[in-house]
């Protein structure tokens, strides 16, 4: 018997330019008074973070800031974090300021300071235990200083587990934001690198839950087997179409600078926010499940506008690297679908009614935008394919949403097709 039933949540929204500065009142609206600010260094040096902390101590509440986070975190930082709220706190609230590192600490803190246990009691099997939390959460306000992973919107937040070189997440409806204040003026400090990946993962999370099983495809669920993606539906849909038409007409001008800039960085706030709107539901697949052991397993790759002191994949990069391939690979699941998305991130061009339709869209804009061509310029090479394969399979969560059943030797084939995109 076949799935009936979708389900469909999301956090308040509050959205536009200045909406930052009103995260006090709404603190104060959901009865706190001790906060824990969490945020990482660089976006601490924009001065955003100590600004809404001033704002959100005029309100009469008080503030004790966190900036360590790590740009993607791991095990061992999010521990750092746990244990300085717990040694700071107790607070009865949390509020992050920054990307989506800072948003997915700020969740990890919020279910470890709450709930009994350890981290890797939380985190997705079979890496981890896979608990689900027993005790209520904290209020947590999400507020993004990136265009790009929608963790604002998730229940969801992401690691690396550095012992065994994977990158894996926790994932429980508790863990989303009560409230995402999405205000487009932040990101005027991102650079174009970062700007680039972030709106990768914002493009990808798009595809993946437009292109992703359909929901009625799926068995059917008891209601205590409900999990938070469910696979495409309507609702999901309308937020991923819109987030391409605006990532259409914003993402080469956000990145490059050559056209009016405010524009296109409320219409990619717009977008990440959207797209976020509509995987948090949907769920996403192959390209995600990939990114975890690129970034997981990155040995010397330092990308431009990032912090130089680690090598890193960043997430949003490591997502589009293998997103042709993988998009050429589910064609065959709804060409429909697929060619649709590719008539949306570029209207009225000669795109042809094949699978390289999507493939070729995205390359396109990779390389206008900047993006390493393929996992050959990240380091990666045929030696590698098996360890990233390994990686790619133990995220069977988010493969279970793929349009098409998936093995080891169609993984294989999605990254070595993957080494060089032009």
């Amino acid at each position: 018997m076949h799935e009936t039933v979708f389900t469909y949540a999301a956090p308040a929204l509050k959205f536009g330019i200045g909406a930052s500065a009103e995260v006090g009142y709404d603190l104060a609206g959901f009865g706190a008074r001790r906060v824990l600010l969490v945020t990482d260094p660089g976006v601490a040096a924009t001065g955003h973070p100590a600004r809404i902390a001033e704002q959100v101590t005029a309100r009469g509440l008080q503030v004790t800031t966190y900036d360590r986070v790590r740009v993607e975190p791991t095990d061992e930082s999010f521990t750092d974090a746990i244990e300085f709220a717990r040694d700071a706190g107790p607070f009865d609230a949390i509020l992050a300021v920054g990307g989506g590192s800072a948003i997915d600490t700020a969740k990890a803190v919020n279910l470890l300071t709450t709930n009994p246990g350890e981290l890797m009691d939380y985190v997705n099997a079979p890496v981890g235990r896979a608990l689900a939390p027993s005790r209520p959460l904290l209020p947590l306000v999400a507020v993004p200083t990136t265009t790009g992973t929608g963790a604002e919107s998730t229940t969801i937040c992401v690691l690396d587990v550095l012992a065994l070189q994977v990158k894996t997440g926790i994932s429980h409806p508790a863990l989303r934001p009560r409230l995402a204040v999405v205000d487009p003026a932040l990101s005027a400090t991102q650079p174009a690198m970062v700007t680039a990946a972030s709106g990768m993962d914002i493009l990808c999370h798009a595809l993946e839950s437009y292109t992703a099983r359909w929901y009625a495809d799926f068995d059917a669920k008891t209601p205590e087997q409900r999990v938070p993606y469910c696979g495409a539906n309507p609702v999901a849909d309308m937020w991923s179409e819109k987030a391409m038409s605006l990532l259409a007409g914003a993402f080469r001008t956000a990145v490059r600078g050559d056209g009016d800039l405010t524009v296109a960085r409320e219409q990619m706030a717009m977008a990440a926010t959207f797209a976020g709107l509509g995987f948090g539901n949907a769920g996403v697949h192959i390209p995600h499940a990939n990114a975890y052991p690129i970034a997981g397993r990155v040995r010397d790759f330092r990308p431009a506008d990032y912090p130089d002191d680690e090598p890193i994949v960043p997430h949003g990069m490591a997502v589009s690297l293998t997103a042709p391939e993988a998009f050429r690979f589910t064609f065959d699941a709804d060409p429909d679908r697929h060619l649709r998305a590719a008539r949306i991130l570029e209207p009225g061009a000669d795109l042809g009614a094949g699978p390289d339709a999507l493939p070729g869209v995205l390359t396109r804009l990779m390389r206008d935008i900047g993006i390493p061509n393929g996992l050959a310029e990240v380091g990666y090479g045929e030696d590698d394919v098996t360890g990233l394969v390994d990686g790619a399979l133990k995220q069977q969560r988010l493969l279970a949403t793929a349009p098409r059943a998936v093995d080891a030797e169609d993984l294989a084939g999605v990254f070595r097709g993957s080494m060089e995109h032009w």
